[in-house]
């Protein structure tokens, strides 16, 4: 028996212990109201995933060996990685025509330790190799894009008086939104640096241990982990600079869903922050609104 197959057999008991693990996570969900309000049912979106995770690995498992082999596998290989990335990012922060602006921070990141990579020979231009590296920082430029994203939006919106009080003292439009913004937003870091200070005290990565099944000395597999911790850093710290930069410059907003007045307690609409570029519905409503 292999190590990888010792690891986890791929078998009825795996199938049901999946199905099972996914029913506890959608009913703790459920139960506890893990929802943040009634439109929102994260125990469906739960199910959903787990579903859809099964059903793309199955598809990536039938379609990985033309992508490693074949230049154009590759090449349309990472651009379906890249184009369901910033879908997924730009629909998690806005629902109007702006979501295609993730693009920026995600390749911002990701690009250039890509080509540092390909350029310096560390990493062969072949699909074995690119594949996984590229996913994973794409993967990690996602989930900070979506984290300062939502976390600068929803603070812009709740501190709307904040930022006008700051323009009446002076401060122009960018730069009194990125006072109240960046702090918020740099808490999508908190992740990806809790998980390279602990590294081989709580957690050992995956890259890690899959080059030690693979047979790699553990001497390569710690320089291949740690490369893929710092590469990740850097990653989601230009992905985090690039999102506060597009929020703060209204290229990244959310839309403004009608013309009700401006609420900041929980459950009501906030629209100071939703309407776009060149206007700004909290000045004549801040009165009424925030009284």
């Amino acid at each position: 028996m292999t190590a990888v197959a010792s690891l986890l057999p791929v078998n009825v008991k795996l199938g049901v212990l999946l199905f099972a693990l996914l029913l506890v996570a959608a009913g703790v969900t459920h139960w506890f109201r893990l929802s943040p309000d009634s439109g929102v049912d994260r125990r469906k979106q739960i199910l959903v995933a787990g579903v859809r995770a099964a059903v793309q690995l199955a598809a990536v498992s039938l379609v990985i060996s033309w992508a490693v082999t074949a230049l154009s596998g590759l090449l349309t290989f990472l651009v379906v990685m890249f184009g369901v990335a910033v879908r997924t990012a730009g629909r998690r922060l806005t629902g109007n025509h702006t979501w295609w602006l993730t693009a920026a921070p995600i390749a911002a990141g990701v690009v250039p330790v890509v080509a540092a990579l390909l350029l310096t020979g560390l990493v062969p231009p072949e699909g074995i190799a690119l594949i996984p590296i590229t996913g994973i920082l794409i993967g990690g430029a996602l989930t900070v894009t979506v984290l300062a994203g939502r976390r600068a939006l929803d603070e812009l919106a709740q501190r709307h008086g904040e930022v006008e009080a700051a323009m009446a003292l002076g401060f122009p439009d960018r730069e009194a939104r990125m006072e109240i913004a960046r702090p918020a937003a740099s808490d999508a870091l908190l992740p990806g640096l809790d998980q390279t200070r602990t590294v081989g005290l709580v957690t050992l990565p995956g890259a890690f241990v899959g080059m030690l099944l693979g047979g790699a000395s553990p001497l390569m597999a710690g320089a291949v982990q740690l490369f893929v911790l710092i590469a990740l850093m850097a990653v989601q710290s230009v992905a985090v600079a690039v999102t506060v930069e597009l929020v703060a410059r209204r290229r990244l907003h959310r839309a403004a869903p009608g013309p009700q007045a401006v609420g900041l307690g929980r459950g009501q609409s906030v629209t100071a922050d939703r309407a776009g570029p060149g206007s700004w519905p909290g000045r004549s409503r801040d009165k009424g609104a925030t009284g």
